[in-house]
C-alpha cells in the first residue's frame, strides 16, 4: 500500500471525477483538478467566493462550484478552462444544487425551497418546479437517468412529482400518504420508489413509476421511526434501519418483511467473528536511535500502531445511552451500506459508536463486527469487490475483506485525523480526507 504525501483541503470537498481520471479538491475559492495517476496539477480554476460545494458532470466534462452565502453556482469545463458560465440566483437564495443525469442541466433550490430551477448550459432556458419540499432526500434520479421524483409540499399535505429528464415534461403527479415526508430514493432498476417519513412515525411507502401505491410498511407506533435506508444494488432488498437499533429487510416480490437484524450490546454467537482493533507500542531498535531524533522517527515513534485481534465470544461493546431531552438523540442505526456484490451489508448503531456490523446478505446472519478503538465516521464499500474501508478520525485506514482484517498507518508527519474517504471507480485507489488535508492511498495488485 503507497500513500501520495498531503494535499490541502476545505470542506471535506475532494472528488474522483466519474470516469476516474480526475480528482477534484477545494482550497477555499480555488478549484483544483489533479490527474489521478500522477497528483500532477491539470487545471486550477478560482471562484468568486469560498466554495461550499462541488459535482462533477456524468461525463466528467464540466464541474459546478457553489457559493451558497453569495446565491451563485459556477460551471468550469475541462476541455475548454476558458469557458465558464456563472448562475447568480440573486436576491432568491441557494441552499442546494446538482447535475441534472445528462450533465448539461443545473437544478438549483432557492432559499425556503420556493422552487427547483433548472438551468440548460446548451440552450440557456430555464424551467421551473414549484414548491420543492424542504427534506433531507427531496431530489431522486433514477440510475439510467431517465426520470425525477420531487418531493413536493402545498396545502400542508405531501406530494411526489415524476419528470421525464430528456425534456423536464411532468410524467405523474400524485399525493404521498406521509404525515411529513422526510426523503425519497429510487431502487437501483429504477422501478420502485420508496417514500419515508418524519423519524415521529414509522412509515415507508413503496411507489411503482406510474404513482401506484404498491405497498405501505409500518414496524410499530407511538416511537421514534426511521433512520436511514439502503436498497441493496440487485434492487431485491430494502434494507431500513430505524431508531430501535434493527435493520429490517423488505422483500422486492411481497414487500413484507423477511428479516430483522438487532444490534446488541454483547454478541454471543459462537459464529460471529469479532475483530477487537488494540493498540500496540512500535518497536525501535536502540541502534537506529540518535538524538535528536529525526523527525520521521518521530513521528513514528509518537503514531501509536494497532492492530486486531479475534475476540472470544460472548465479547461486551462499549454502550452509550442516550441523552433523553436532546434532540437527534445518537441511538439507531446511522449507516447503512450493501456490498457491490449484494453478499454483504455494513451497519453502524449509533448506540455502539466504535462498532461496524458486516451481515451475511444470503444467510441473513451476522458474519463480521469491527470493534474500533475510536468512533466510526465514515465507511464505504470497494465499487468492485466485497472490501470495506472505515475511518475512525484518527490517522490509520481500516480494510476489512471475507480474507481478514488489517489496520494501517497513514504514514504523514503532524496530525492527520481521517474523518472521511472516497474510493475511486476502479476499486485500486482511494481519497482520505481530514478536516484540512487529503491524501490518496493506492492499493497494491496483489492487495487487490
Amino acid at each position: 500500500m503507497n500513500f501520495s504525501e498531503l494535499f490541502k483541503l476545505s470542506g471535506l470537498l475532494g472528488r474522483f471525477s466519474p470516469d476516474g481520471r480526475c480528482l477534484a479538491s477545494c482550497v477555499q475559492y480555488r478549484l483544483v483538478v489533479r490527474d489521478v495517476s500522477t497528483l500532477q496539477i491539470l487545471q486550477l480554476y478560482t471562484c468568486l467566493d469560498q466554495i461550499q460545494y462541488i459535482e462533477w458532470s456524468s461525463d466528467s466534462l464540466f464541474i459546478l462550484c457553489a457559493m451558497y452565502k453569495r446565491g451563485i453556482v459556477q460551471v468550469w469545463s475541462l476541455e475548454q478552462p476558458d469557458w465558464h458560465c456563472k448562475i447568480d440566483e440573486g436576491s432568491a437564495g441557494l441552499v442546494a444544487s446538482c447535475w441534472s443525469p445528462d450533465g448539461r442541466h443545473i437544478l438549483n433550490t432557492t432559499e425556503f425551497h420556493l422552487r427547483i430551477t433548472v438551468w440548460s448550459l446548451c440552450t440557456k432556458s430555464v424551467s421551473y418546479i414549484k414548491y420543492p419540499k424542504a427534506c433531507q432526500q427531496g431530489i431522486a434520479f433514477t440510475k439510467d437517468g431517465r426520470y425525477m421524483a420531487v418531493a413536493e409540499r402545498r396545502d400542508c399535505k405531501d406530494f411526489i412529482s415524476i419528470f421525464v429528464c430528456s425534456d423536464w415534461q411532468l410524467l405523474r403527479h400524485f399525493d404521498a400518504d406521509t404525515q411529513d415526508l422526510f426523503g425519497i430514493e429510487w431502487a437501483p432498476n429504477g422501478c420502485v420508489l420508496a417514500v419515508w417519513d418524519t423519524c415521529l412515525e414509522y412509515k415507508i411507502l413503496l411507489y411503482s413509476l406510474d404513482g401506484r401505491l404498491l405497498s405501505t410498511y409500518r414496524a410499530y407506533e407511538w416511537s421514534l421511526g426511521i433512520k436511514s435506508i439502503a436498497w441493496s444494488p440487485s434492487s431485491q432488498f430494502l434494507a431500513i434501519g430505524s431508531y430501535d437499533e434493527k435493520v429490517r429487510i423488505l422483500n422486492h416480490v411481497t414487500w413484507k418483511k423477511i428479516t430483522e437484524f438487532e444490534h446488541p450490546a454483547t454478541i454471543a454467537n459462537t459464529k460471529t467473528i469479532v475483530y477487537k482493533e488494540v493498540e500496540k507500542s512500535p518497536s525501535v531498535e536502540t541502534e537506529r536511535l540518535s538524538f535528536p531524533p529525526t523527525r520521521a522517527l518521530a513521528s513514528s515513534l509518537f503514531s501509536t500502531q494497532s492492530k486486531y485481534d479475534i475476540s472470544q465470544v460472548p465479547v461486551s461493546l462499549q454502550y452509550i445511552k442516550p441523552v433523553a431531552d436532546r434532540a437527534n438523540p445518537k441511538m439507531g442505526i446511522g449507516m447503512l451500506a450493501f456490498s457491490p456484490d449484494n453478499c454483504f451489508l455494513a451497519t453502524k448503531n449509533d448506540n455502539i459508536p466504535n462498532a461496524v456490523w458486516i451481515w451475511d446478505v444470503q444467510k441473513l446472519k451476522l458474519f463480521v463486527v469491527l470493534e474500533q478503538l475510536c468512533a466510526i465516521q465514515s465507511f464505504q464499500w470497494d465499487p468492485r469487490q466485497p472490501r470495506l474501508a472505515v475511518c475512525t478520525g484518527n490517522s490509520k485506514v481500516y480494510l476489512w475483506s471475507p480474507a481478514g482484517c488489517v489496520s494501517v498507518q497513514v504514514p504523514m508527519e503532524g496530525d492527520f485525523q481521517i474523518v472521511s474517504l472516497s474510493w475511486h471507480s476502479s476499486g485500486d485507489s482511494m481519497a482520505l480526507l481530514s478536516k484540512d488535508n487529503f491524501c490518496v492511498c493506492y492499493l497494491e495488485r496483489e492487495e487487490v
